[in-house]
């Protein structure tokens, strides 16, 4: 599998693209919509998915216009489903004061479900705290998609609609149980191992 990080998007947020035998999987489309397009075809891929790490709106600025130009379903946590249409849980307002929303995912997820990019499994692991359904997805062997849930040094914060610092640190603690070596790709910042991010936060 291929990551490549179509940084920067919006507000700081990192948009991934995976590529695995000719198919493409965005990760939180927050770069704009014909720059992801350009990037997957010069891949000579097909866009098949369109995975959501949470709701809120640096993570999904560009999803109606990605959808509406591929075809390609989103997908995320069922606990998250209601976030991209309401302004207020998405954080839009929070920031702005105006009330944007983005269509509903065509598909919702719960921890454990598994999906295929080419020959390579997807899993989904629901990690709450940042927000009630924020997930990592957990690529082959090779990598980990962590949102806002896990940073380079960091976490999410859990102060928005839907966050839990209780919460949020036991997803952090339930990360122990993957591989340390893994390279963890997250929402915000550079990509590192997961072992050396957790060793960071948690004693």
């Amino acid at each position: 599998m291929e990551i490549i990080n179509l940084y920067p998007g919006s507000f700081g947020s990192n948009c991934y693209v995976l590529l695995s035998d000719g198919r493409a999987a965005v990760v939180d489309p927050s770069a704009n919509a014909q720059t992801i397009l350009e990037e997957i075809e010069a891949r000579g891929a097909v866009l098949d998915l369109i995975l959501l790490t949470h709701g809120h709106f640096d993570h999904i600025l560009s999803l109606d216009e990605l959808r509406e130009a591929s075809g390609a379903p989103a997908y995320i946590h069922e606990s998250d489903a209601d976030m991209p249409g309401d302004p207020h849980k998405n954080a839009f307002y929070h920031f702005f004061g105006q009330m944007r929303t983005f269509g509903p995912p065509e598909y919702t997820l719960r921890d454990g479900e598994t999906l295929m990019l080419g020959k390579t499994v997807i899993r989904t692991v629901h990690t709450p705290g940042h927000t009630k359904g924020s997930v990592c997805y957990l690529c082959g062997e090779e990598l980990l998609l962590t949102g806002d849930t896990l940073f380079d040094g960091s976490f999410g914060r859990f102060d928005l609609y839907g966050g839990n610092a209780e919460t949020l640190f036991a997803s952090l603690a339930s990360l122990r149980s993957l591989p340390s070596r893994l390279t963890i790709y997250p929402g915000h910042g550079n990509d590192t191992l997961l072992g050396d991010a957790l060793d960071r936060l948690i004693p």
